[in-house]
């Protein structure tokens, strides 16, 4: 390695922690649509390195259980995976939800209608979200999610949605 090589390889190091610090703090923002309740939000989720207590309120009562009314406390890295996701992706439309929390009631009777709802779902603690965007065709999203390998990927083109959580990474 040439010696001006090596000083620009060394600025470089020694930049990398300010640079990722000065990314840590940048704001975050998520855009939905309730697909069940037509309710919308915009929200800015996270700024000056820190995740914003009004807003992940605002975003645990559009993910609601929409059956029963219970708010449920999501998961803040279900929040970074899905901001990450839309990097990824480069959607800019909003993620159109399907399922965000799910009381225990409800998982109980859709496991009951259905072999593929896990008894102890990550819905339940506000770990999972069942999604799609409009401009970006689902096998592509479901690609991208597992790219990102921050968690459980399920694909269901027949109901034209993609679940995603913070649990340990899989695929199905």
């Amino acid at each position: 390695m040439s010696r001006f090589t090596r000083r620009h390889f060394v600025a470089a190091l020694a930049a990398a922690p300010v640079l990722a610090r000065a990314r840590s703090t940048e704001p975050r923002v998520l855009t939905f649509n309730h697909l069940h309740t037509g309710e919308r939000l915009e929200v800015e989720y996270f700024s000056a390195g820190r995740y914003l207590p009004d807003a992940l309120d605002e975003v645990n009562r559009l993910l609601r259980d929409f059956r029963t009314g219970d708010v449920g406390a999501m998961d803040p890295a279900l929040l970074d995976l899905l901001h990450a996701l839309r990097s990824r992706t480069g959607s800019r439309k909003p993620y159109e939800i399907i399922s965000g929390y799910r009381s225990p009631a409800t998982n109980r009777m859709l496991h009951e209608r259905s072999n593929g709802v896990a008894t102890k779902s990550l819905h339940m603690s506000g770990q999972a979200i069942d999604i799609r965007v409009a401009d970006v065709p689902l096998a592509s999203l479901r690609q991208a999610a597992l790219t990102l390998q921050r968690g459980g990927v399920g694909y269901y083109p027949g109901s034209n949605f993609v679940h995603v959580d913070t649990g340990r990474v899989r695929a199905w």
